[in-house]
């Protein structure tokens, strides 16, 4: 009896765990990625065309906040967090971002693992590495909770190829 019972409360144990661990941990996909073609896909390292540096500051704001590339062109973003908060660039439609952004309010521990996207502690650089197949704009914006509210938005306008 006593087995038993310790066994069902180690069982119980480890669930609750692993719930609160799918709850707040990591992901990949999940939040209506299959919008990405509307946005490009990722990018070829060997393919980059050029490179965009872009900030990410306390103050809520990307410099550049406006970035125009054209369709086709394959850009590396190197992205700096000059800040003392963690922040983050993702790539996407607004409908997109705002569906993440929710979630993300709602579970502010959520790690990331997609290519659209960089999430930097204070001081650090990352870089994404995007291919924009589509003439239009694409929408980006830092999605920790409080940050997107904030202002910290921008767009990436992507002219139609040959023009």
């Amino acid at each position: 009896m006593t087995h038993t019972f310790r066994n069902t409360v180690f069982a119980a144990g480890a669930a609750l765990a692993a719930a609160g661990a799918f709850a707040s941990g990591t992901h990949a996909g999940g939040h209506g990625h299959d919008a990405d073609a509307a946005v490009g896909k990722p990018g070829v390292a060997a393919k980059v065309t050029r490179t965009v540096q872009v900030d990410m500051t306390d103050s809520m704001r990307f410099t550049p906040a406006d970035i125009k590339v054209k369709q086709g062109e394959t850009v590396r973003f190197v992205v700096k967090n000059s800040g003392v908060l963690k922040h983050e660039l993702v790539l996407g439609t607004e409908k997109a971002l705002l569906a993440h952004y929710e979630a993300m309010k709602k579970n502010p521990e959520m790690e990331h693992a997609d290519p659209n996207m960089v999430t930097l502690a204070a001081g650090k650089t990352g870089e994404i590495v995007w291919q924009f197949t589509q003439a239009g704009k694409v929408d980006f914006g830092c999605l920790q909770p409080g940050h997107y509210d904030a202002g910290m938005k921008g767009a990436v306008l992507v002219g139609k190829a040959g023009k």
